[in-house]
């Protein structure tokens, strides 16, 4: 079983051993999530009525990412940086207090969500219409969430232990299942979007059965539920997972309230149809934003496992290696973003009308799209690194202190109408990232100049 040594070979080497992988698992794990929407924008007479309907739906199933990424982004790094010590037994209890942790919270989630759907998508800007689809799409999909949040948030545990191949595998088995299950149960067996959630409950499964499978009996550590005798040892562990954690589990709790304040401020200015446009964008969005977060995670690994080796040069080159392959890949995206819009739109939805109000929507979204990896760069350093207090920070920072307020300003206060809704986010990518990115540059590269000289 072939295993990435992060501490020798090539720092590009083991970035692309480890990214590439993985590369292939987003990209698979994104036609997981983009494949129902696919399908469902092409149920007859109700396809565009029930994409915006699953949009309604985007930020519970944030949330319950946001909780597995809490756990899986907060301890897979530290997890890292003490296999980077030699310190196996504290990265294996570290491990096991992630999954401990998150198999309760699946269970809290699953239960607040099936109590509170319904209000909840009426929050969240759904129509009586829009509800019919939404709600049922729901409450399946909320059966999967102890699947799915193993699935997203124990694979960071095998990626840590240089098993990008398995880490690739697991996620595939899910995504094949799910493009091959999804036409038959939503147009063979005619079940609608309620065969889109079935189908995707039964993927997430598939892959979360695959990574405990590993977890449990092949790798060099193994996941298992922490003991009573080892809570008080655990509580210290549990801290400071969930305090890395909160950065990544801040971006996608706000993306959530982005996503719901967006929604109720086009539901009032464009109505139905643009919060239908609004979940295309998401779904662009994840489409080329894929390879941006494999490149990060790939690359996370390598800045932990140096930094607890005290390897500042070895960290230095993997930073630069980060930027100047994100860099590369946004370039080439943004142009296709400016150029070919009609045809990322088209991948969702065939609708005329849709595509005329998707268009100038998308280009303005994107306009600043560049930026947007000045954040991310930043972000994953600080992650990485275990700098808890600059990872949260700009986190909130981009989101709740610029978004959310422009979402509503620029609309409402400048008379923008959609315009302004769309207009918040290139606006946020200027500030919020040009300010993480210089922070990360003055603050980490002092303190790995300070390591160096003192080896």
């Amino acid at each position: 079983m072939k295993r990435i040594d992060f501490e020798n070979g090539t720092v590009t080497n083991n970035i692309l051993s480890a990214a590439l992988p993985m590369l292939v698992a987003q990209i698979l794990n994104l036609l997981y999530n983009i494949v129902d929407r696919i399908y469902i924008a092409r149920i007859h007479d109700i396809g565009t009525t029930a994409l915006g309907a699953v949009g309604l739906c985007f930020p519970i199933i944030m949330i319950i990412t946001a909780f597995s990424n809490l756990f899986g982004s907060g301890g897979a790094p530290i997890f890292s940086i003490n296999r980077g010590k030699g310190d196996s037994r504290t990265a294996d209890m570290i491990m096991n207090t992630a999954f401990t942790m998150l198999c309760g919270s699946a269970a809290v989630l699953m239960l607040i969500g099936f109590l509170f759907a319904r209000p909840l998508l009426t929050l969240f800007g759904a129509s009586d219409d829009a509800l019919v689809y939404a709600y049922p799409y729901l409450m399946i999909y909320l059966l999967g969430t102890l699947p799915s949040m193993i699935a997203t948030g124990m694979n960071p545990f095998i990626n840590a232990q240089g098993y990008a191949i398995i880490g690739m595998l697991s996620v595939t088995v899910g995504a094949v299942a799910n493009i091959i299950l999804d036409p038959i149960f939503i147009f063979v067996l005619d079940m609608g979007i309620k065969g889109a959630a079935i189908a995707t409950v039964i993927s997430q499964i598939l892959s979360a059965l695959l990574i405990f499978y590993f977890l449990h009996g092949k790798s060099e550590l193994k996941v298992r539920w922490i003991h009573i005798n080892e809570i008080s040892e655990c509580t210290r562990h549990a801290r400071d997972i969930i305090s890395l954690g909160s950065a990544g589990f801040i971006m996608q709790l706000t993306n959530s309230l982005v996503s719901i304040c967006c929604n109720n401020v086009l539901s009032v200015t464009g109505g139905d149809i643009y919060i239908s446009v609004m979940t295309i964008i998401s779904s662009v969005r994840q489409m080329v934003e894929t390879p941006i977060h494999a490149i990060n995670e790939g690359t996370s690994p390598v800045l932990s496992y140096n930094y607890g080796a005290r390897r500042p040069d070895r960290v230095k080159k993997a930073g630069v290696v980060l930027i100047i392959m994100v860099l590369i890949y946004t370039g080439i995206m943004w142009s296709v973003i400016l150029i070919a819009p009609e045809f990322l739109i088209g991948i969702f939805s065939s609708d005329k009308l849709l595509l005329k109000d998707a268009v100038p929507a998308l280009k303005l979204y994107f306009a600043a799209f560049i930026f947007m990896d000045l954040q991310y760069i930043g972000q994953t350093v600080f992650k990485s690194l275990n700098k808890k207090k600059q990872a949260i920070f700009f986190s909130l920072l981009r989101k709740v202190f610029i978004v959310v307020p422009l979402t509503y300003f620029l609309p409402y206060g400048l008379h923008m109408g959609t315009d302004g809704v769309f207009m918040a986010e290139p606006v946020s990518n200027v500030i919020g990232g040009s300010l993480c990115f210089i922070t990360m540059l003055v603050t980490i590269l002092p303190e790995l100049n300070k390591m160096g000289n003192s080896r």
